[in-house]
């Protein structure tokens, strides 16, 4: 009987490597990146009187067994940002702020990085952060 195949850990370096770097265009201002350059990267965002005293956790990336995982929490906090979102990615969510993917998608990967965009915007818009 074959065995199932499984995707080879460079497949997943790739698609942890782009992911990361969408996120990576917003480690700047009040956001600052922690990592571990092989399995994740994660940006967040000092506490606040906004925040209410909370560290802001802006998002991550996160490379697993399975699946590489992109959580975006402004889209757990406004969900209105979901509004527009394609089937295609839809299909990509777990739970209220996280994508999994297999394989690098550029066309989803473009829509990801706007939602992102989108989701900064609205977390400075918010004075979440700086």
């Amino acid at each position: 009987m074959p065995r199932p195949t499984t995707l080879a850990p460079t497949d997943f370096d790739t698609v942890y490597r782009q992911l990361a770097a969408i996120l990576s265009l917003y480690a700047k201002g009040s956001l600052t990146a922690k990592t571990d350059a092989r399995i994740s990267y994660s940006l967040t965002g000092p506490a606040n009187e906004a925040s209410k005293g909370r560290e802001i956790w802006f998002g991550a990336v996160r490379k697993g067994k399975a699946y590489v995982s992109y959580h975006l929490m402004p889209v757990y906090a406004c969900p209105d940002l979901l509004d527009d979102l394609s089937p295609e990615l839809k299909k990509h969510m777990q739970g209220k702020s996280c994508f999994n993917f297999k394989r690098a998608d550029p066309a989803l990967f473009k829509e990801l990085a706007a939602l992102t965009k989108r989701g900064y915007q609205r977390f400075r818009k918010a004075k979440l952060i700086g």
